[in-house]
């Protein structure tokens, strides 16, 4: 059971980046971004890209980083990835959403258009990199650390614990000491009343999908690196980023970060009873949970 409780920390570090992603841009924009888990795709498959394909072609060579089981170009597709899928973000946006926005359109019609977007982002990965499972570097060892009380963690794994925490504190400082992180935290209180204040609002909706895409992207690169890539892994993570989300009440990115933690744990606990396909549906039952006995999360109200 310890074993089980690390990994599924583990897991809900990743699922606490996308959750947070989709919970600020619900939280700025209150629209629930059904294309955000294949946005985490999108960024794995970027990653995916610029460690085989472009640094490959650029000569810079894929030695060995520690005891990870990934290469020194990875340190190079990280941000680029990051950086990229937060441009994808907020293209959808500009040419997509805010032309809704103005024509004032319902939550409906946004949801479906988020859906559109997934397929699209699904497709273009399965026409470039097929639907087979890939990892960046193929056949290689991935030897575990033997810790105490019988528990068994890979070296990536630490590495994705603390990469996540350290991007969630990143974020953290930014909205607590920047002043676009105060505009941003102004807007999400209230955004007539940030427009009135002579903040441009507009600029903020950019910043918030450049940021949720960007964590997006570390999101689906960090699970790549756990696990494997595949076409589809964005959207099996939508139902957990979701329930993260309202469990940590929809719109706070620390109850994010504590609902991905509950929601992974939980998943990975569930393993030692059930089989791991029906992982999915153990965070679905916490959220239907949720939303009978606490609608609001459990921190029953909203914040940036």
């Amino acid at each position: 059971m310890p074993e089980l409780i690390t990994y599924g920390i583990v897991l809900g570090s990743i699922i606490a980046l996308g959750a947070i992603g989709l919970t600020l841009v619900y939280g700025i924009i209150r629209f629930a971004n059904f294309a955000h888990g294949d946005l985490m795709s999108a960024g794995a498959y970027v990653a995916l890209f610029v460690v085989t394909d472009f640094l490959a072609w650029v000569g810079i060579p894929d030695t060995n980083f520690g005891p990870f089981s990934f290469g020194w170009r990875m340190l190079i597709a990280f941000p680029i990835s990051m950086v990229a899928v937060a441009c994808v973000a907020i293209i959808f946006d500009r040419i997509l959403y805010r032309k809704l926005r103005s024509k004032g359109s319902g939550a409906v019609i946004f949801a479906m258009s988020s859906l559109g977007a997934a397929f699209i982002l699904r497709m273009v990965i399965l026409i470039v990199w097929g639907a087979d499972s890939l990892f960046y570097r193929p056949g290689m060892l991935r030897p575990a650390m033997d810790l105490p009380l019988g528990i068994k963690i890979r070296p990536d794994q630490v590495l994705i614990v603390i990469i996540a925490f350290s991007l969630i504190i990143f974020l953290h400082l930014f909205l607590q000491s920047t002043k676009m992180g105060k505009a941003m935290r102004a807007t999400a209180d209230n955004m007539q009343l940030a427009l009135v204040s002579g903040i441009d609002t507009e600029r903020i909706i950019i910043w918030t999908w450049g940021i949720g895409g960007a964590l997006a992207a570390a999101g689906g690169i960090l699970y790549g690196i756990d696990v494997q890539l595949q076409p589809s892994m964005g959207w099996n993570f939508l139902i957990p980023l979701f329930a993260a989300a309202i469990l940590g009440t929809i719109g706070n990115i620390y109850g994010a970060l504590l609902g991905g933690l509950i929601i992974g744990v939980a998943q990975q606990v569930s393993t030692a009873f059930l089989m791991p396909t029906y992982k999915p549906a153990v965070a679905f039952i916490i959220m239907i949970i949720i939303l009978l006995v606490r609608p609001r999360g459990i921190f029953g109200g909203k914040s940036a």
